[in-house]
């Protein structure tokens, strides 16, 4: 870079330039020149994980006796600014870089050592001290579940909460309201506008429910593995005191795997996490898009509820509004759709005692659960407290809706009922008339079958 200023620093590979005001060191900078395949970066949970990982292993290593205290506390305090997000411009490593992740571990190692010595007056060393006891292979994938669990905790989780209950709340106000049910994209059976709502609730409610049963395994942790799960160069309570010290620091039950060699060899949880985040994508997706066409018109479409106006639809219609958040909402769900594939394959990509494309699997967890949370709020705050159904249309629709001659099958059979609906259709007429010219039912009797309110109670 024209005019810029370089320090020079050494590695076991030789002499490297490192621009000058680099928190980073030569391992790093190798990375930086490497790398340079989307210049996005590890994403800033990660990062966090990351922070909170090195963190605990320089206490563990501390409380055990390998790790001077004054080294291991100076160690632990730069560890934790990582941790709090305030040095994620140290952190440039490019997402697809080597597969173990190692560039990003030495990032963080290299970043520490810096600071740690800076601070303690003395020379912090990122393999010796900072990477004490662990390797980039199970310091990633540690650091990937702590980020996936934190985010689900204070992310996804209240997310799917707070749009769990904005339906629930509209499920109770829309109770009464009857509205023809749709198969095929055709006329069916009535049902009420709460117990259409309440199928979106039960597919969140569910969703969540699904990945609430991931968590378990999203808190067993890699770290003590090291390089393919013996746990060579690590003391033999390293690992479980460091997940105890995550456990404390961030109210998250973690805990040492239980079965190293698996946490290494394979990214299993990573993989039910993302297919769990696929289905909830989809289960929002078909929420979206049923509003979409629900709001489709206002003249030539079904126009049963009006959603929120949140801006001009159009750069050249006047006039025209568009169902804007259900639509990004569901290029969302596009997206995370996408990003499952991505970490199936990348899950595959267990080679022996390895998987090689750590970053990877990373960040398109942490993007999946980020969108998906962001997604959620939207529709909690911008969409679902302003669904306006229009009552006299769907009352209408439900009236002339001829499938309503189902409730007759039991007393005159479905081929003559078939006939009723078909003349209800051909000549714009309402079942209940029909019926009453084509059939000997009493007429107290007829009102009662063909009430819609008692079709969708099963009453």
């Amino acid at each position: 870079m024209s005019g810029s200023k370089y320090r020079i620093e050494k590695d076991s590979l030789g002499i490297v330039e490192v621009p000058e005001t680099a928190g980073w060191g030569p391992q790093t900078q190798r990375a930086v020149d490497n790398f340079r395949l989307s210049g996005m970066a590890m994403p800033g949970g990660f990062i966090r994980g990351l922070g909170l990982v090195k963190w605990a292993a320089a206490r563990s290593n501390e409380s055990l006796g390998l790790l001077d205290a004054e080294i291991g506390a100076a160690i632990a305090d730069a560890a934790m600014r990582v941790a709090r997000g305030e040095l994620d411009a140290q952190f440039p490593v490019d997402i697809f870089q080597t597969g173990s992740g190692t560039s990003s571990n030495m990032n963080a190692n290299e970043v520490i050592a810096r600071l740690a010595s800076t601070s303690c007056g003395r020379q912090v060393h990122s393999n010796d001290h900072v990477n004490m006891g662990q390797s980039s292979n199970d310091v990633i994938p540690t650091a990937m579940h702590v980020a996936a669990m934190l985010l689900w905790r204070e992310r996804l989780g209240p997310a799917l909460e707070r749009l769990s209950a904005a339906l629930a709340e509209r499920e109770t106000q829309f109770a009464d309201i009857v509205k023809t049910g749709r198969t095929h994209l055709m006329d069916a059976l009535p049902l009420t506008l709460g117990q259409e709502v309440s199928a979106w609730r039960s597919q969140v409610e569910t969703c969540s429910a699904r990945l609430r049963d991931c968590l378990p395994r999203l808190c067993q942790l890699a770290l003590g593995a090291t390089a393919v799960g013996t746990g060579v160069n690590a003391h033999p309570r390293f690992a479980a005191t460091a997940a105890t010290l995550l456990a404390r620091e961030t109210g998250v039950d973690f805990r040492v795997s239980e079965n190293a060699f698996a946490s290494l060899a394979g990214q299993d949880t990573a993989v039910e996490l993302s297919g769990h985040l696929r289905t909830l994508a989809v289960a929002l997706m078909k929420l979206c898009n049923d509003l979409r066409w629900m709001n489709s018109g206002p003249l030539t479409g079904l126009a049963e509820v009006t959603l929120p106006a949140l801006q001009p639809g159009s750069s050249i219609m006047p006039g025209k509004v568009n169902p804007v958040v259900p639509e990004a909402v569901a290029m969302v769900c596009a997206q995370v759709i996408g990003n499952d594939v991505t970490v199936t394959v990348a899950g595959q990509s267990g080679n022996f005692q390895l998987n090689v494309m750590l970053p990877l699997i990373a960040a398109n967890l942490e993007q999946s659960m980020e969108l998906l949370a962001n997604g959620c709020d939207a529709l909690t705050e911008k969409v679902i407290p302003g669904l306006a159904p229009d009552e006299a249309r769907i009352a209408e629709q439900v009236a002339r809706n001829p499938i309503l001659a189902t409730a007759l099958n039991p007393l005159i059979g479905y081929d003559r009922a078939a006939e009723i609906a078909k003349r209800a259709y051909r000549e714009n007429r309402a079942v209940y008339d029909v019926a009453r010219e084509m059939t000997d039912i009493a007429d107290s009797e007829l009102r009662r079958l063909l009430d819609p309110l008692r079709m969708t109670r099963n009453i």
